[in-house]
């Protein structure tokens, strides 16, 4: 009988060994694809065209600005689509600040200011990157 438990308990270590190093090999593989940078088809997916924004500057000039929004994941751009009034209200009141020259040499400075503000709204993922599609300036 105790040949029996033995091999019993030998059984038992091996396989909970075996079952321990599969797990590692899976959480590796799984922590190495999330340090993969996104595809271009995830970025496209999780990505939020906002409307066309018409509005004056500090010195009276116009400009009309669009931007492509990209998030984190599927939630985070129905999110943002929902939160469409916030956008436009956070891009009138940053861009009523600004004077024509601040515009044309500060977009850069937009997108991260629009990011930021953005995402301290956001509850559902986050805004990864703002791309400046469109700007006209009167």
């Amino acid at each position: 009988m105790s040949k029996l438990v033995k091999a019993l308990i030998t059984s038992l270590v091996i396989l909970l060994i075996a079952a321990i190093a599969a797990l590692v090999v899976v959480l590796n593989i799984n922590a190495e694809d999330s340090d993969q940078p996104p595809s271009i088809d995830e970025i496209v997916e999780y990505s939020y065209q906002s409307p066309e924004i018409t509005t004056d500057l500090d010195d009276g000039s116009f400009v009309r600005v669009q931007f492509q929004i990209i998030t984190d994941g599927k939630k985070a751009k129905e999110e943002i689509s929902k939160r469409d009034f916030q956008l436009k209200n956070i891009l009138i009141k940053e861009l009523a600040t600004m004077t024509e020259e601040d515009f044309k040499n500060g977009l850069t400075d937009l997108e991260a200011q629009l990011k930021t503000k953005l995402n301290e709204v956001m509850v559902e993922g986050q805004v990864t990157d703002v791309y400046t599609i469109s700007k006209i300036l009167q």
